[in-house]
């Protein structure tokens, strides 16, 4: 199968030179680089877009869905909410509906047909992509605001985690291969489709959840700093 953007699935040998420069993508990179320049949770974030869009890692994930998985969360859990973070809410709003569309939004693009697609469709691929990191920032947004409670904050964090891990729960434990894009490139990488789709719903179960801790330890942390303030 035909892979339009990223390019052809790597072998192993090739790995280390795949690198993608699409100029558009760069100069889109080096643009919200300079936007964000002040903002050092911002710069981050672009460095780690590029980690995810320019490195290696995605001409792997034509190639693998494990690294696909890795790809996504690189941009829901970890760029997203560091652009949250240099791009804070002007306002509190409420939390139900960001997640709500967040959690659609990553559900939606995991239904097979829409991920085949999106693999073979320059437009639907970055409509995966925009969609994915726009509602996660969306909710980072909604989630990090000051004004909210630690304790909403907290359940959140926990529910956005929890229904990621859902999702790898069930591509872990899938009885057979779901996703024709990955049908036959796994096997040079000494997997089966299947083993690697189960590989990629482990990662999304268990590794996954290293940013969304953070983000309440985080969270717990800055509630415990407003009780102790007010206490003293």
């Amino acid at each position: 199968m035909a892979i339009a953007y990223c390019g052809p699935p790597p072998l192993p040998a090739d790995l280390a030179t795949s690198f993608n420069l699409d100029p558009v993508l760069l100069i889109a990179l080096v643009a919200l680089g300079i936007g964000l320049r002040h903002h050092r949770t911002g710069l981050l974030a672009v460095a780690v877009l590029a980690i995810a869009f320019v490195s290696p890692l995605c001409a792997l994930s034509s190639a693998l869905f494990s690294a696909r998985v890795v790809h996504h969360i690189l941009l829901v859990a970890i760029a997203a909410p560091l652009l949250a973070v240099a791009l804070p809410a002007r306002r509190t709003d409420r939390m139900v509906l960001p997640f709500g569309v967040a959690t659609v939004t990553l559900w939606a693009w995991h239904i097979p047909a829409a991920y085949d697609l999106a693999l073979v469709n320059v437009g639907v691929y970055w409509a995966m992509q925009l969609t994915l990191l726009g509602s996660a920032v969306w909710f980072w947004r909604a989630v990090l605001a000051r004004d909210r409670s630690p304790v909403d904050q907290l359940v959140f964090i926990v529910a956005a985690f929890a229904q990621m891990g859902l999702l790898g729960a069930i591509l872990t434990f899938a009885a057979t291969p779901l996703y024709a894009a990955h049908a036959v490139a796994p096997y040079a990488w000494g997997l089966s489709p299947l083993e690697d789709q189960a590989l990629g719903g482990l990662i999304m179960w268990v590794p996954a959840g290293v940013p969304y801790a953070i983000a309440a330890v985080l969270v717990a942390r800055r509630g415990w700093g407003r009780l102790t303030g007010v206490m003293a």
